[in-house]
C-alpha cells in the first residue's frame, strides 16, 4: 500500500495587468498609426478641402495650404514629430525628455479637433458635406486614425478604489465616473523630465533661446493677425493643444532651464523679438493692439509686485495708471489742460511716476496695517474715489482741473529729439506708422519695468516681500519691518503704473474717468489687471505679460460671439482656474502648493521661482 501525498496548493500571486491604452489596439499598431496619421495630415493640407472660395481662407487650392489648413499642417507636423520621437530616434530624444506618448496624444487630439472643426464649419456654412472636396474627407479620416492610434498607446492605469456594495446606484455611478476620470488623466500623464545625456555647449543653448524667441514672435504675430473668426478659433485650439503637448514632452521645462541659466541673453532676446513685431506688419492695424497690450502688460507687471511678491490684494490699482495719465496730460500742452505749458516727455514721465508714487504712499500709509479682505476693500474704495474725484473736478461740482466727464483731450503726439511719434517713418526700408512708434517706446518702458521687477525681487527687499507673502506673523517675528516693506511695494507698484500711464495719455489722445473703472468690458481695469496676474502666474515676470496679452487679445477676437462673448470668456477663465490654478507660467513654489505630487525643484530662487 502506497501513500500518495500532494503538496498544498498555494494561492496564485496576483500579477499586475499589462499596461494598455484607451483603445484596444496593439501598441506597435497604434504607434505606427499615429505617426502615419500625422504625416498624412500634413499631406492632406496640400489638397483642396472645398470647391468654393465662399468659405474664408480659400481652401480650394491644390499644393498651397491656406487658412485653417496651415493650422492642421502645424498640428500634423507635431504629431508626426512626436510619433517619430517615440521610436527613440537619435536626435529627436532631446525634444521629449519626459516621454513622447502623452505629447503624441495631445498633438493628435489637437489636430483632430482643428480638422473636424474646419470640416463641420464648411458643411454648416455652405450647406452640407456635399461642399467638401476629397481633401476634406481625407483630412477627417486620417486625423481620426491618428487620434485612435495615439489613444492606443499603453499607460499605467490607476487601481480602482473599493466601494461599498450597499451604496445606491447613483453613488456607484459617481464612483465609477471618478475612476474613469482618473484613468483618462493617467492616459495623458507624463513622467519626470530627464536630464540630457550630453550637455549642450554654450552657443547651442543660446541658439535654442533664439529659436524659442523666434517661435514666440511667429505665434504672436500669427495670432494677432488672424483675419476672420474661424481662423482665430482654430488658432486657439491648435495653440492650446500644441503648448500642452510641448509641456507634456518636457520640452518647455528643458527650454526654461536653459533660459534661467542665461537670463540676460533671454531678456535681450525677448526684447529684440518684441521690437521686431512692428516690422512684420504691413500697416498700423495690429500695432494698435500691440501697443495697448504692452500698456496693459506693463501695468499688470507693476501690480505683480504688490500682489505676486508682497501678497497684498489691491483692487483699485488702475487708479495709479489714471494718476500718471492725468498728470502727464496736464503738462503736455493740451488745450484742455488747466496748466498752460508743455514739458518734454522725460519731464512729464517723471512727474507722472512721482505723482503716482506720492498717491501710493498717501493711500498706503494709513491702510497697509490692514490685511486680506479689509485691505482689498480699502483699495477698491480708493479706485472709486479717484474716478469720482476726477469726474467732479469740472468747475461745477468742484475745482476746474480735470474737465470732468469730458476729460483732457487733444493731447499732442510726443516729439523726442525731433522724432515725431505721430508721423510715419522709414527705418531700414520698413515704414512704421504712429502706433508702431508708440509700440517701440512702450517696449522700452516695459523693459525698464522688467528690469526693476527682476532686480527688486532678487534683492533683500524682495526676499522680505516673499517672507511677508508667505507668513507675515513669522516675518515680523524674524525682525522684518512689515509696514515699511509693504509700503515700499505699494509705492513702487504705483510708480510703475504711473509711468505706463504717461505713455497711455499720448496714445489715446484723451484721458477720461471712464477709462479707470474697477470692472469694464475693455481693459485695462482693476479686475482685468488682477486677472492677468493670476492667470499668467503670480510672482513671475513672463506670467503677467502672457496673461495680459491673452486677456486683451481674446476678448477683442471673440466679438463675433456677441452677447455670449463675456460668457465664453468667463467660462474659459473658470476652467483654467479649476485645472491650472497656479497660472499659465507659474511660480515653482506656488505650483508645488497646488500640486503636491509634483516633483520638487533642485533649487529655488530668492523669489521662489
Amino acid at each position: 500500500m502506497t501513500t500518495q501525498t500532494t503538496a498544498a496548493k498555494t494561492p496564485d500571486t496576483p500579477t499586475a495587468a499589462a499596461p494598455r491604452g484607451l483603445v484596444g489596439l496593439p501598441e506597435s499598431t497604434g504607434r505606427a498609426l499615429a505617426t502615419a496619421g500625422g504625416v498624412l495630415s500634413v499631406i492632406s493640407t496640400f489638397l483642396a478641402w472645398t470647391w468654393t472660395a465662399a468659405f474664408p481662407g480659400d481652401l480650394t487650392v491644390y499644393g498651397y495650404p491656406g487658412g485653417l489648413q496651415v493650422l492642421v499642417l502645424v498640428g500634423g507636423g507635431l504629431t508626426a514629430l512626436f510619433g517619430l520621437a517615440s521610436y527613440s530616434i537619435k536626435g529627436l530624444r532631446w525634444l521629449v525628455p519626459a516621454g513622447a506618448d502623452s505629447a503624441l496624444k495631445l498633438a493628435a487630439l489637437g489636430t483632430f479637433v482643428t480638422a473636424w472643426y474646419t470640416v463641420i464649419a464648411i458643411s454648416v456654412q455652405l450647406g452640407g458635406v456635399v461642399n467638401l472636396e476629397p481633401g476634406g474627407y481625407v483630412v477627417a479620416v486620417v486625423t481620426l486614425l491618428a487620434l485612435l492610434g495615439a489613444l492606443a498607446l499603453p499607460f499605467e492605469r490607476p487601481a480602482p478604489d473599493p466601494f461599498d456594495p450597499e451604496d445606491t446606484g447613483w453613488e456607484q455611478f459617481r464612483h465609477k465616473a471618478r475612476h474613469q476620470g482618473a484613468v483618462i488623466k493617467a492616459a495623458f500623464a507624463t513622467g519626470p523630465v530627464k536630464a540630457p545625456t550630453r550637455k549642450l555647449p554654450g552657443f547651442a543653448e543660446i541658439l535654442v533661446i533664439v529659436a524659442a524667441m523666434a517661435v514666440g514672435l511667429l505665434v504672436f504675430t500669427y495670432g494677432i493677425g488672424t483675419e476672420y473668426d474661424e481662423l482665430f478659433v482654430g488658432f486657439l485650439i491648435i495653440a492650446g493643444f500644441g503648448f500642452a503637448a510641448l509641456f507634456k514632452a518636457g520640452l518647455i521645462s528643458r527650454v526654461s532651464a536653459i533660459t534661467a541659466k542665461h537670463r540676460n541673453v533671454t531678456l535681450i532676446g525677448a526684447f529684440v523679438a518684441a521690437a521686431a513685431f512692428p516690422f512684420t506688419q504691413s500697416d498700423d492695424q495690429y500695432a494698435t493692439i500691440g501697443v495697448y497690450i504692452l500698456i496693459f502688460a506693463t501695468v499688470a507687471l507693476g501690480l505683480n509686485i504688490v500682489v505676486g511678491l508682497a501678497g497684498l490684494l489691491d483692487l483699485g490699482y488702475v487708479a495709479f495708471l489714471g494718476v500718471g495719465a492725468y498728470a502727464a496730460a496736464m503738462v503736455s500742452g493740451s488745450p484742455s489742460s488747466p496748466f498752460d505749458f508743455h514739458l518734454p516727455f522725460w519731464a512729464s514721465a517723471l512727474i507722472g511716476a512721482a505723482v503716482a508714487m506720492v498717491f501710493g504712499v498717501i493711500i498706503g500709509a494709513p491702510t497697509l496695517r490692514l490685511r486680506g479682505d479689509y485691505l482689498a476693500i480699502v483699495t477698491l474704495g480708493f479706485g472709486e474715489i479717484f474716478r469720482i474725484a476726477v469726474l467732479n473736478m469740472d468747475g461745477t461740482s468742484g475745482p476746474d482741473i480735470t474737465n470732468g466727464s469730458n476729460g483732457i483731450s487733444s493731447i499732442p503726439n510726443l516729439n523726442i529729439l525731433g522724432f515725431d511719434f505721430g508721423q510715419e517713418h522709414t527705418i531700414g526700408g520698413f515704414t512704421i506708422a504712429r502706433f508702431a512708434n508708440y509700440f517701440l517706446l512702450m517696449l522700452l518702458i516695459t523693459l525698464v519695468v522688467v528690469v526693476v521687477f527682476r532686480r527688486s525681487s532678487d534683492s533683500r527687499i524682495g526676499r522680505a516681500w516673499v517672507a511677508i507673502r508667505e507668513d507675515e506673523t513669522a516675518a515680523l517675528a524674524m525682525g522684518i519691518n512689515g509696514f515699511r516693506v509693504k509700503l515700499i511695494a505699494f509705492a513702487l507698484g504705483a510708480t510703475l503704473a504711473g509711468l505706463a500711464g504717461t505713455v497711455q495719455a499720448h496714445v489715446t489722445y484723451t484721458v477720461t474717468p471712464e477709462q479707470y473703472q474697477f470692472a469694464h468690458v475693455v481693459p485695462p481695469n482693476s479686475a482685468f489687471l488682477l486677472a492677468a496676474v493670476v492667470l499668467g502666474g503670480m510672482g513671475t515676470i513672463s506670467g503677467p505679460l502672457v496673461g495680459a496679452a491673452l486677456l486683451y487679445l481674446i476678448p477683442a477676437k471673440l466679438q463675433f460671439l456677441g452677447d455670449y462673448q463675456l460668457f465664453a470668456f468667463g467660462l474659459a477663465l473658470v476652467l483654467l482656474m479649476r485645472y491650472r490654478p497656479e497660472g499659465l507660467i507659474p511660480n515653482r513654489r506656488r505650483q508645488l502648493e497646488f500640486h503636491e505630487e509634483a516633483q520638487a525643484p533642485t533649487v529655488l530662487s530668492k523669489a521662489g521661482a
